[in-house]
């Protein structure tokens, strides 16, 4: 849990803005399952990996969006807590029967929500 947490503390220490460096910790858990969908997709260490690193950065965002502290309309934090739990259901499953139909949708919400925290309107190719 910490190695996610220490990418994403690196990525927030360079010049981006905390909106930025969101977006690209999920564009880098895009990339890597993004890798796993366009192939035969089956069960091994390397697509697992590539699951718990994702999981991490849902953790992360999970986590500061159930911060009381956190500056967020209630509204849009509830949703985001309600997409991290459908991402945690599609890892678990995911890990248990491994389908590309799944990995897609992982990647599509992480390269959805990067587009949005950097305001595009569409989201970018990983």
């Amino acid at each position: 849990m910490m190695q996610g947490a220490n990418a994403y503390a690196r990525v927030a220490r360079s010049a981006l803005t905390p909106r930025e460096a969101e977006a690209a910790v999920l564009l880098k858990a895009a990339g890597r399952l993004q890798a796993f969908a366009t192939g035969e997709v089956t069960g091994s260490a390397a697509l697992n990996e590539a699951l718990m690193f994702n999981q991490r950065v849902w953790t992360i965002l999970a986590g500061a969006v159930a911060d009381p502290a956190n500056p967020l309309p209630d509204d849009i934090r509830q949703n985001v807590t309600n997409i991290a739990v459908f991402v945690f259901r599609t890892i678990i499953d995911t890990m248990i029967e491994p389908a590309a139909h799944k990995l897609e949708a992982l990647v599509s919400l992480n390269n959805h929500l990067a587009a949005g925290l950097q305001g595009n309107p569409a989201p970018s190719a990983a």
